[in-house]
């Protein structure tokens, strides 16, 4: 018959165990939240570059894969902005800035809640850690008794 130690061991197992796919999944999303900061960062400095670009000024458009085609630019204060689910409106530069940061304040709060998840998690790993290792030195001692 197992002792109530080993039987906490077993425990404390299946609880880490949970606790470690619960810190992968909450780094996957640090990093899902870091890449998507980093994208709308880079189309605010985008829209910042606009005020500054005439109409008809000549313009290189990344089409991925480090491509370019050159394009003279429209009408630098109309810009299409995603709203979600595929669709997409037009807005002012200053209304696309506006939604970007928010979506960036929206984002840094998720990141910042993500963070402190992850480091309540982490600290409870450890503690598990220890009452683990702590229990198998107990068992070890009462079996080599």
């Amino acid at each position: 018959m197992a002792s109530k130690n080993e039987e906490e061991i077993r425990k404390i197992s299946v609880e880490l165990r949970l606790l470690e796919q619960t810190a992968e999944t909450l780094q996957s999303r640090l990093s899902m939240l870091n890449a998507v900061t980093q994208d709308l960062t880079y189309a605010n400095m985008t829209l910042e570059s606009l005020e500054k670009e005439k109409e008809n000024s000549e313009l290189l458009v990344p089409i991925g894969g480090t491509s370019y085609i050159r394009t003279k630019l429209d009408n630098p204060n109309q810009i299409i902005v995603g709203i979600g689910a595929g669709v997409s409106v037009e807005k002012t530069r200053q209304e696309a800035k506006d939604v970007i940061n928010k979506r960036l304040e929206d984002l840094q709060k998720a990141r910042t809640s993500t963070q402190q998840q992850f480091a309540q998690i982490a600290e409870r790993i450890n503690e598990d850690r220890e009452r683990f290792e702590a229990l198998v030195a107990t068992v070890r001692g009462e079996k080599a008794s």
